[in-house]
């Protein structure tokens, strides 16, 4: 095992002396070109080129002598340090850090950035953080080869943002572009680079206090979900409080997470999924619905993409859900939305036939399927009379290899 493993971070300005000093001792050190390019790595020291961390860490366990690691910006945030501090390795590791290049990026922009999302982008990823850039107003995306600028512009497509784009942060080709989204795949873009992604309403949920970073506690009424009172009295069928709550429950959508909500309505679900920060597609053929939906958008400080047309034609050029909502046009939609394998699909029906209907089409579609029938009564409190009645099927569909 290296006798000593130090990991330097590298923001394009000079060395500290600590970080001269462990280089200077350092028998081996591992980076990429441009820092084992750096004068002060010494002529006799052992070099890795740094692609593979985890394969870079069972070579330094193995050496014996004094290990540096060099990266860029801060290697303890969405850096070397977590793999290289993994228990299969067993290294005990000291840390000089520098100006991460997301700091940095934001300093560039003049912008604060303590209420921003910071996301990874790459190949794997993508996908997701460009739900995140989709669902908040301000974003952060560390990229990579296959996985920057163009490639979150092209996803983002019909969403407006604009990209602060800054190449090769710390060095001498230093570059700052500002664009929007739907331009960004016009250019060539240097790695490294990272991209601020700024959009939305003035008023984004959590923020204001300044008390934690990132995406805080929704600043709006309590809740998964909200009263009719809250959308202005204008829930139609099957958007019960109680029926929403428990298709909220059923799909669980989460930072990263698109959501469709098909048949949106009054927007009450839509808005609901998007104040647990998910990104949100709402659907609805009645253009009253798509404007409803907006003002309720709106009024909560979320941003779900509003579609107008019908379902299903309408889905087909959509990007993939994770979890979708049917919340209108009953077996013929559900089965759309089936072929495009979402992780999670749930569906309300008013009568025993319509679902079991449904739910013979999901089971043929390889999802686990769930019914329950959900009765709700409101109760006046003053007389404790009753006031509404409410009952409807509960359909939801899992789908066991993408249970996550």
């Amino acid at each position: 095992m290296a006798d000593r493993v130090t990991v330097i971070g590298w923001d394009g300005s000079p060395l500290t002396a600590a970080a001269r000093a462990a280089l200077g001792a350092a028998t081996l050190v591992a980076g990429a070109a441009h820092h084992l390019a750096l004068t002060e790595v010494p002529r006799t020291a052992e070099r890795i080129r740094l692609g593979s961390v985890a394969l870079a860490a069972r070579r330094i366990a193995a050496h014996r002598g004094t290990a540096v690691v060099l990266a860029d910006g801060d290697p303890g945030f969405f850096g070397v340090v977590r793999t290289l501090r993994a228990p299969e390795f067993g290294l005990e590791v000291e840390v000089v850090p520098a100006v991460s290049s997301v700091a940095a990026a934001f300093a560039r922009a003049g912008m604060p950035w303590d209420d921003a999302q910071v996301v990874v982008a790459h190949r794997r990823t993508l996908r997701r953080a460009v739900n995140v850039c989709r669902a908040h107003t301000k974003v952060a995306v560390l990229t990579s080869p296959g996985a920057g600028p163009a490639e979150l512009g092209l996803l983002l497509d019909g969403i407006h943002r604009t990209f602060v784009i800054c190449e090769e942060l710390g060095t001498g080709r230093e570059q700052v572009t500002v664009v929007t989204s739907d331009k960004a795949a016009d250019h060539t873009w240097r790695d490294p680079n990272v991209v601020i992604v700024i959009g939305g309403p003035a008023g984004p949920v959590g923020a204001g206090d300044g008390w934690i970073a990132g995406r805080g506690p929704g600043a709006g009424p309590r809740g998964w979900t909200l009263p009719a009172e809250a959308y202005e009295g204008r829930l139609g069928e099957g958007e019960t409080e109680t029926l929403r709550a428990a298709q909220l429950a059923r799909l669980g959508p989460r930072v990263g997470d698109l959501v469709w909500d098909i048949g949106c309505g009054s927007g009450a679900f839509a808005t609901e999924a998007a104040r647990a920060g998910a990104a949100v597609i709402a659907v609805d053929r009645d253009p009253g619905a798509c404007a409803r939906t907006e003002a309720a958008a709106r009024r909560f400080g979320v941003q779900p993409q509003i579609v107008h047309g019908t379902a299903p034609h309408v889905l087909e050029n959509l990007p993939e859900p994770d979890v979708v909502r049917v919340g209108g046009g009953g077996a013929a939609v559900v089965l759309a939305v089936a072929d495009r394998r979402p992780q999670r699909i749930v569906s309300h029906a008013s009568t025993r036939d319509e679902a079991e209907l449904v739910g013979r089409d999901l089971t043929e579609h390889g999802y686990e399927v769930e019914c329950a029938l959900l009765q709700s009564v409101e109760l006046d409190t003053r007389a404790w009379t009753e006031k509404e009645r409410s009952v409807a099927f509960l359909l939801s569909g899992v789908l066991p290899d993408r249970t996550s």
